[in-house]
């Protein structure tokens, strides 16, 4: 396929919010586009409403669905939601129902955007990106905190998440793995998950997911967590296990 990349006609309006929240339900990741001189139709935001109920339904049952919808190409979406990990059904429809919410309102008049939730992932677009890495939308954010031995922590993590993108890649499933390792002073483990988007290749996957790890800024190695994640995948690591619903 060729590269779904912005031209140099294409603005692109990203921002990305990290808002502490006990309840969850602020976005990590918010990234709207605006086109110049491509006004968004009735029959296309009539399009992706309908193309949002159908894989909001859909998402929960195997945690990822994607769909287009239109009578022709200026009025056809296309979009996907990718649920993380092994969140429940319950909860991933939740977080796709708010997901659609909030970019909606957040984004009337983009054809094109992103959001992503602890839970979940939703992307939509004018252009059929299936299949293509969504090299344009990455975020990173980390926390504050040092651990005890950063040089040996971070040797550690970038081994066991390159161990989780390789793993992930073969997963032709879900195109999900997690893990932990030990780190061998201080009887601490690290924690790790990797997941794409189920419409790339196996390949595509990995290379998506070694840019992500290449991409973590040298600041955030030695935290006590760190993720980096994009429109086409996803990495974490932590010191705590990640809780399963």
């Amino acid at each position: 396929m060729s590269s779904s990349r912005l031209t140099s006609s294409l603005y692109l309006l990203a921002f990305a919010l990290l808002l502490q929240n006990v309840l969850g339900t602020d976005p990590l990741l918010r990234s709207c586009s605006i086109t110049p001189n491509s006004s968004v139709t009735s029959s296309y935001k009539t399009s992706l409403s309908v193309l949002m109920v159908s894989i909001n339904q859909l998402a929960p049952v195997e945690g990822f669905a994607l769909g287009s919808l239109g009578q022709n190409n200026l009025d056809r979406p296309y979009g996907l939601v990718l649920c993380i990990g092994d969140v429940s059904s319950s909860d991933c429809r939740t977080c796709a129902v708010n997901a659609t919410r909030e970019i909606r309102k957040s984004c009337p008049d983009s054809k094109r955007a992103v959001i992503a939730y602890d839970n979940c992932l939703l992307k939509y677009s004018e252009k059929d990106f299936f299949g293509q890495i969504d090299d344009e939308t990455k975020f990173y954010m980390w926390n504050g905190n040092n651990v005890s031995n950063p040089v040996l922590f971070t040797e550690k993590t970038i081994e066991l998440l390159s161990q989780l993108a390789t793993k992930a890649s073969y997963n032709s499933t879900k195109l999900y793995a997690d893990g932990e390792m030990d780190i061998p002073e201080g009887s601490m483990k690290v924690y790790g998950l990797t997941l794409c988007t189920r419409d790339l290749s196996s390949a595509d996957c990995k290379k998506c997911l070694d840019g992500a790890i290449g991409g973590l800024p040298r600041d955030a190695y030695g935290k006590e967590w760190a993720r980096a994640f994009g429109g086409s995948c996803m990495v974490i690591y932590k010191i705590n296990p990640f809780v399963k619903a």
